[in-house]
């Protein structure tokens, strides 16, 4: 089963400073339907403008993986991480048994981020921040994991059983993916593809469960996000 959710449909709020999208239901956005899937329980297409960001607030509980599509987010937190991740490239936040934090654009330009939010295997914890480059080149024409609990030595690492994964395809490319019957959500940072016969555009999301394999040919040069959770 895979469901196309596009992006003109998605909920979403306009702040000024930040304009965001929500595939599930965020903040002021509630949707029923729309709680979480599987354990995945945000997935946020966010574009900040430049010398704004968000101030520091609270969390606990919760995997917060940071893709960063345009520009670059500035990290800051109460255990005194501090760090820039640039396009491209990945941060993660667990959230354990409790963090303050910060994401600003000091950037001159606007920056683009999906904010993904997985539920942990298990609750409490130490906190912990870290961020790494994944040069696009290495996953061309395939995916490779950039955040993973389930044991990808290069990923950077999440405390439950899922991995965040990224590939960039040019038109005509196809890939493919053992799903094994997990939870999946896949999102085209840019570029058109067919998952399974299903079109996707640019940032429409599918909802994928009860599929053995995903084939994903590309329409168009795309940069893709998939998360492959239990």
């Amino acid at each position: 089963m895979i469901e196309r959710r596009a992006f003109d449909g998605l909920g979403g709020a306009d702040h000024g400073w930040l304009k965001a999208r929500h595939h599930f239901s965020f903040a002021n956005y509630y949707d029923p339907k729309r709680m979480g899937w599987g354990p995945i329980r945000v997935w946020n297409d966010d574009e900040i403008a430049p010398n704004s960001g968000f101030p520091p607030h609270p969390h606990a509980d919760m995997e917060i993986i940071t893709y960063v599509r345009d520009g670059a987010i500035t990290h800051q937190d109460s255990l005194g991480n501090k760090g820039r991740t640039e396009a491209g490239d990945v941060q993660v936040m667990s959230a354990g048994s409790g963090i303050r934090h910060a994401e600003y654009n000091l950037e001159t330009d606007t920056t683009r981020i999906f904010q993904i939010w997985i539920e942990p295997s298990r609750t409490g914890g130490a906190p912990a921040w870290g961020a790494k480059p994944f040069p696009k080149g290495e996953r061309s024409g395939r995916f490779i994991p950039l955040a993973s609990g389930r044991g990808d030595e290069e990923a950077l690492p999440i405390r439950t059983d899922a991995r965040v994964l990224g590939a960039t395809l040019k038109a005509g490319e196809t890939t493919t993916y053992a799903m094994e019957g997990r939870y999946g959500y896949l999102v085209p940072a840019t570029g058109k593809v067919e998952v399974n016969g299903v079109s996707l555009a640019a940032r429409d999301g599918a909802a994928i469960a009860e599929e053995a394999r995903l084939t994903i040919t590309a329409l168009e040069d795309s940069e893709l996000v998939l998360v492959d959770a239990a």
